[in-house]
């Protein structure tokens, strides 16, 4: 049996979508989870793409439908975003392989219900998340820059030692990270073709 689910996770900043998109880029039989959240969309975002951009009164309701399967309120940020169960059933049933890029709360889930092989993206220094958020939120504020790169150090503190395996993303090597997690895939039996 194939393992089916795979989760790539860190904190923000880390760069986990960059190297989600690199997998699906190169092997066509991954497909990424589209999440739902509650977030405003950001410039250049498409729904159904990117995100599915929910009401909080309809992410409330898709939970109690069963639709989000798991989620994560971001009390600093007042934002929910959850797993979206329509979206990864119809990859599944398309017979792909799904990366899913949750938090801790997302990561147990899937490793408990999908037997999820989970790798934490781990940044070489916590300077280079700030930069990257900067480079993707050029008008975020301080304090709010403040709050994620502290959250960001407890995440790497608290939640690594979940994962079953650690790739370190150092800044300007991401091809080094991709080709460390393409093995990651071999020995773990993913299909890749």
């Amino acid at each position: 049996m194939h393992k089916r689910v795979l989760i790539i996770s860190g904190p923000t900043g880390c760069g986990e979508s960059t190297l989600t998109n690199e997998i699906v880029k190169r092997f066509p039989i991954f497909k990424r989870l589209v999440a739902a959240t509650t977030r405003s969309m950001r410039i250049g975002e498409q729904e159904a793409i990117d995100y599915y951009f929910l009401s909080e009164e309809k992410f409330k309701d898709e939970i109690i439908n069963k639709n989000i399967i798991e989620h994560t309120y971001v009390k600093n940020r007042g934002v929910y975003y959850g797993s979206y169960k329509p979206d990864l059933d119809k990859k599944i049933v398309g017979g792909f392989n799904i990366i899913a890029n949750p938090d801790i709360v997302g990561t147990k889930y899937f490793k408990e219900n999908y037997n999820a092989t989970t790798i934490f993206i781990k940044p070489d220094l916590i300077e280079n998340i700030r930069k990257r958020i900067l480079n993707r939120e050029p008008s975020i504020t301080e304090e709010e820059l403040a709050d994620r790169l502290v959250n960001a150090a407890t995440e790497i503190k608290n939640e690594m030692s979940y994962y079953d395996f650690i790739v370190t993303n150092k800044q300007d090597m991401l091809e080094e990270a991709v080709n460390e997690i393409v093995e990651i895939l071999k020995t773990e039996g993913f299909k890749l073709s």
